[in-house]
């Protein structure tokens, strides 16, 4: 790891606070993407039956 001296703090924070909001925009798209699969599995679903 370099030497980051006096600023090692700021951008170790930066880092980690970077890290955290990808972490929370990949977990929200899984989610997203849960919903939407079900929500259309089940449009599919009801489709099925009425034809």
């Amino acid at each position: 790891m370099p030497d980051l001296g006096a600023y090692a703090v700021p951008v170790l924070s930066a880092y980690a606070v970077s890290i955290a909001l990808i972490v929370v925009v990949v977990g929200a798209s899984i989610l997203k993407a849960r919903r939407v699969r079900a929500r259309l599995e089940e449009v599919e679903h009801r489709r099925g039956r009425a034809a």
